[in-house]
């Protein structure tokens, strides 16, 4: 079947760009030029991936994320593309639920090559809440929960390294494990993989005073449980 992808780019010109390029491969597009519109399609259509613009009319594209996570409910991998590269900008993209990120210019096949990647991952329920000591982790609603200091809920890409982590625990899960687990391939950018870790144990930090997330020099990543005291 067709990869389908919602676009919401208020760039005409851009916007025809994308159009042309997919239009002989095997997609099907809709466009939306506006956050409403974006918002309004999302509720009531079903897309494998969606390619936000962040700089968009009346409501941005991290604001559309974020209500795409915590309003809709959604977990359809979403893509940034937009020309603030700054890390901080990354970082809100990340934080808000975004799955990856891509600054123009670009090449029109490197957004593909990133969409196909995304479009292979399995978004469907899987088996059950989680368990790796005090910390869980349901995989359906994205709620982490820490025993005695309350839940958080995780969007995109941070809900997949979390997901693998606690799955492993206690082992280490490399560089390359966690890669596959957000694109679909062994070699993903590994700044951009420390950007989504970063990201995560803010967030985690936030809600349990505690990273939850221990780097394993030159190995990968663990998730280790707080102390017993908040």
């Amino acid at each position: 079947m067709p990869t389908r992808v919602l676009i919401v780019e208020d760039q005409s010109a851009l916007a025809a760009n994308l159009e042309e390029f997919f239009d002989a491969a095997d997609y099907t597009l809709d466009f939306a030029a506006d956050g409403l519109t974006a918002l309004h399609l999302l509720a009531t259509q079903q897309y494998d991936v969606v390619v936000l613009d962040v700089m968009l009319p009346a409501v941005s594209g991290f604001e559309i994320c974020r209500r795409i996570r915590e309003d809709l409910r959604s977990k359809v991998p979403v893509i940034f593309m937009t020309a603030r590269g700054q890390l901080n900008d990354k970082e809100e993209g990340f934080g808000v639920g975004g799955d990856d990120y891509l600054v123009k210019p670009f090449a029109l096949r490197e957004l593909q090559l990133r969409i196909d990647a995304l479009a292979r991952r399995d978004t469907g329920g899987r088996d059950g809440v989680l368990h790796a000591g005090r910390v869980s982790f349901d995989p359906d609603t994205l709620i982490a929960r820490v025993a005695g200091r309350g839940e958080v809920m995780l969007g995109g890409t941070a809900a997949r390294i979390f997901e693998r982590l606690v799955r492993e625990h206690p082992r280490i899960v490399t560089h390359e494990a966690l890669s596959t687990a957000i694109w679909g391939t062994d070699d993903g950018d590994p700044h951009t993989l420390r950007t989504h870790i970063y990201v995560l144990r803010r967030t985690l930090d936030a809600a349990f005073g505690a990273s939850l997330v221990d780097t394993v020099h030159g190995r990968g990543y663990r998730l280790v449980e707080p102390p017993d005291a908040p």
